[in-house]
């Protein structure tokens, strides 16, 4: 039985696993990303390690379908080409299907990272394999993906699932994108904190939250759900701020798509089903009938695998 192989390509480490063809993990394991020199030796270390592991557990390139990595910057699906990828220092045309293909004598496939998670959340995570899944992911920015009647949507210019940038304030904070008001303003990790910051100006009650803030100590996304958890009035206020946001973008996507699940992902979801009960609160008020019934909004299953698992995928789907 012939195996897949996954990656997931990160600014700090490499993630790899072997999987089945059903997307069951039969192994992991990850290696440093080294960026030093435009991030030239990338690849040639991702082969290396590839070929390595191969070698150790005595397959041959033969005993594998193909390669799925999931990559930042923007890639060239079919060239196999990314661009523009400043966390790993790629800021020229890089060849990545075409050395790796060289290089383990397998198949490769690629994808945007984004869009690579949102495949393994639907393949073996919260998506439970439904055809129709939206998923945000709620890091340092906002990303996602779409999956729609079971293909993954990219859009004329790939720019498709950019959820992030759905307007949430049209005179809300300006983006990096270059608008105002848009949901990775205020759902990120970096977002929370700035609704926090701002919002603590026009409190006037007691607050341990807005102490911190004012006494400059460092104040996380972390920071201000622990806070509400333990009944902090003010960071009650700023998380329902956020759930209303993200609640209103949530029902945009859900309106719009009808998927059977919406699935919240990324490190500020660790905050759980206090963030999970929050978010459906609004969703549920902006969504109309027949939507509010069918789609579901989740979190996200898989945690760190979903990209090993989501990149295996591709070469599934091809």
């Amino acid at each position: 039985m012939k195996n897949l192989i996954g990656i997931d390509l990160g600014g700090t480490t490499v993630k790899f696993a072997i999987l089945t063809e059903e997307g069951q993990i039969l192994q992991k394991w990850s290696i440093e990303t080294n960026i030093k020199d435009n991030g030239k030796n990338i690849i040639p270390s991702i082969v290396d390690s590839i070929n390595h592991r191969i070698k150790r557990n005595g397959f041959s390139a033969t005993d594998f379908i193909g390669i799925g990595m999931g990559s930042p910057g923007s890639v060239d699906r079919l060239k196999g080409t990314v661009i523009g990828a400043y966390n790993l220092n790629w800021d020229t045309v890089q060849l990545v299907k075409e050395q790796i293909e060289a290089g383990t004598n397998i198949p490769f496939f690629i994808d945007n990272d984004a869009n690579v998670a949102a495949l393994g959340e639907q393949w073996k995570g919260a998506g439970e394999g439904e055809g129709n899944v939206a998923f945000v992911t709620l890091g340092t920015g906002v990303g996602g993906g779409i999956i729609a009647e079971r293909s993954l949507i990219h859009g004329s210019a790939g720019s498709a699932g950019e959820i992030g940038h759905i307007i949430v304030d049209p005179d809300g904070y300006k983006c990096t994108c270059g608008n105002s008001g848009c949901l990775e303003t205020v759902a990120s990790a970096t977002g929370i904190v700035q609704l926090a910051r701002d919002m603590s100006e026009k409190f006037l009650d007691e607050s341990h939250l807005k102490f911190l803030i004012h006494d400059g100590q460092e104040v996380t996304a972390k920071t201000v759900f622990d806070q509400a958890k333990l009944g902090d009035v003010f960071a009650l206020t700023v998380v329902d701020k956020f759930y209303y946001y993200l609640g209103l973008a949530c029902s945009n996507i859900a309106n719009i798509l009808n998927p059977e699940a919406i699935i919240i992902g990324g490190g500020v979801s660790a905050a759980g089903d206090m963030l999970l009960d929050g978010v459906k609160t609004y969703f549920e008020k902006l969504t109309f009938p027949q939507v509010r019934n069918s789609t579901k909004v989740k979190l996200a299953k898989l945690g760190n695998d979903a990209g090993v698992i989501g990149a295996a995928s591709l070469v599934n789907i091809k």
